[in-house]
């Protein structure tokens, strides 16, 4: 049984936080993505940072959740960060050259667990 993506904002200064959980599959990623743009215009950060530490499970829905906002933040002036990804999440974003493309941050705690 799929679990569907929900996420949760928090702002810090110029930084809006999305931390996001579940899966992000075609069906989730329809209904987060409208959620995640409000909230992005609404606040105008200068960077975003999608935590994806709570993501299970990610298909290319996935990835282009992940493109449409590294190109909504950068009409707005602004930058997207990924931060936590799992290894799984790591091969992919390997895979498609995501990582020459959007900065992906690791905690150290995190780091160090893996």
């Amino acid at each position: 049984m799929r679990k569907n993506c929900v996420f949760e904002a928090s702002r810090s200064g110029e930084v809006l936080e999305l931390t996001l959980r579940g899966e992000i599959d075609h069906h989730s990623a329809v209904g987060i993505r409208t959620e995640m743009d409000e909230r992005i215009r609404e606040e105008h950060p200068r960077k975003t940072v999608l935590d994806l530490s709570g993501i299970d499970f990610m298909d290319s829905s996935g990835l282009g959740l992940i493109m449409g906002r590294f190109a909504l933040m950068e009409r707005l002036g602004g930058e997207l960060t990924l931060k936590n990804p799992n290894e799984r999440l790591m091969k992919i974003f390997e895979l498609a050259g995501l990582e020459r493309m959007i900065r992906i941050e690791c905690d150290a705690k995190k780091e160090e667990e893996q």
